[in-house]
């Protein structure tokens, strides 16, 4: 294995994270069954084996495992067999030697090619291929931890969209009987009491609307159910998965500290992989200007009769050692290493920006937590207060002390603070998933 690098980005890592105090070590590897919904964690199983995208991404670590085993070949000695044959005739013009001659030849014969590693270039080689291989696998740990993402948002965008269904229906319902009432109203001709003509058309506009909003969520929600089939390898037909809500938002995972993101994002490690196999490309650019050394032999058979091409009476054998210096090469061994330089700095340079990129999403996933909680208590406040005013108004209603039109007023203002609350909820959870990532957390998908 090529030897590991991320002591180059050790020193970017803080001491601890900003958003934070915590530093309590950990990571959630079950991350998806903390929300407590088993067909959330069945449909992330599910995923896992049937994705299309994360089959190719498989099909890559795969390929690299056939080109580090392929770099290594040459290091090993190489063994061909062959059979030959040939018919050889000559002609003789003129006197007194005018006529032809025939002959025959037959062989059959082992070699053997060996290109020694003196200074370590095909090792360089394999070295490389294996941190590329490294690489590979994390690429694809990454991509199931994505997918798993993917599927968890997926899977609350369809949550927030059953909830949101209704509470549209009940907003419908608010404003269908606020139209009631006001045509009530009108036909009484109570202008003294506001119930014109104008009002009647703003109720007539507020059932509209809702019965509009109510076909964004089933929208809303079709979307969701095909965005989740076709993620777990369905087609999308959009089968009714789930009528279910959201679900609560689990307790907080330990953030750690900063140094140890570094060796648990599967991003970070495929990068310091990458770049741990362009150090090792460098080397073999520059090691293949030293001169190479090979060993040949042969063992086999010649004979002018085909039937005697195995008689080991007619064998031959022969053995050679080789060293080839390279002197004029049109400066393409130097400009490879330069390329190679290059691409160790280019890789270089993605790893610093991915363990940047890394701290910037747990740090800003941290500050989120704290905002939209706050945000989401103020809501909680907000519809408290809504449903007592909503009461107040209901119980005025009864009184005769109030009308009818207050008391829709209220419920319709708990609906609506409801819906921005439902809405919040899904932001929290998708926010909790980008900290489970940002952390580098991973799930297993073995359940009991």
């Amino acid at each position: 294995d090529p030897e590991s690098r991320i002591a180059e980005v050790a020193s970017m890592a803080p001491g601890s994270w900003a958003a934070t105090p915590q530093g309590r070590a950990g990571v959630d590897g079950q991350w998806i069954d903390r929300f407590g919904d088993r067909s959330l964690s069945s449909l992330a199983d599910e995923a896992m084996s049937n994705n299309f995208s994360l089959q190719v991404v498989a099909e890559r670590v795969r390929r690299a495992e056939a080109s580090a085993r392929l770099a290594g070949a040459g290091a090993r000695p190489q063994v061909s067999g062959g059979l030959r044959g040939s018919r050889q005739e000559q002609r003789f013009v003129g006197l007194p030697f005018g006529g032809s001659s025939t002959s025959e030849s037959y062989g059959a014969s082992v070699d053997v090619n060996w290109e020694i590693d003196l200074w370590g270039k095909i090792r360089a080689g394999r070295s490389a291929a294996l941190g590329e291989l490294q690489a590979s696998g994390y690429d694809l740990h990454a991509a199931r931890i994505s997918l798993g993402a993917q599927i968890a948002k997926a899977w609350f965008a369809l949550g927030e969209a059953n909830e949101q269904i209704e509470i549209a229906k009940k907003a419908l319902r608010i404003r269908e009987d606020t139209e009631t009432a006001v045509r009530d109203r009108f036909g009484r001709a109570l202008d003294g009491e506001g119930g014109t003509a104008s009002q009647v058309r703003l109720a007539q506009t507020d059932v509209a609307t809702a019965k509009a909003n109510v076909a964004l969520w089933e929208g809303e929600r079709e979307h969701a159910l095909r965005q989740l089939e076709l993620l777990v390898g369905r087609y999308p037909e959009g089968r009714n998965l789930s009528v279910k809500g959201l679900p609560g938002l689990p307790r907080r995972p330990p953030a750690g500290l900063p140094s140890e993101l570094l060796l648990r994002r599967p991003d970070i490690l495929a990068a310091e992989r990458r770049l741990a196999a362009s150090g090792r490309r460098v080397d073999e650019a520059r090691l293949a200007k030293y001169p190479s050394f090979s060993l040949s032999g042969s063992l086999g058979t010649t004979t002018e009769s085909l039937d005697r091409v195995l008689d080991s009476s007619f064998g031959v054998w022969s053995f050679g050692a080789g060293l080839v210096q390279p002197i004029l090469t049109g400066g393409r061994l130097t400009e490879q290493q330069r390329i190679q330089e290059s691409d160790e700095r280019a890789a270089l340079g993605d790893l610093q920006q991915t363990v940047l990129t890394a701290f910037g999403e747990v740090e800003q996933a941290l500050v989120a937590e704290a905002y939209l909680a706050r945000r989401t208590k103020a809501l909680e406040d907000a519809i408290k207060l809504a449903l007592e005013a909503a009461k107040s108004a209901e119980q005025d209603y009864v009184d005769g002390s109030g009308d009818f039109l207050t008391r829709l007023l209220a419920e319709s203002r708990t609906i609506e603070v409801a819906g921005q609350l439902v809405g919040m909820k899904r932001i929290q959870l998708n926010n909790r998933v980008n900290l489970h990532l940002a952390l580098g957390g991973s799930f297993s998908t073995k359940r009991k």
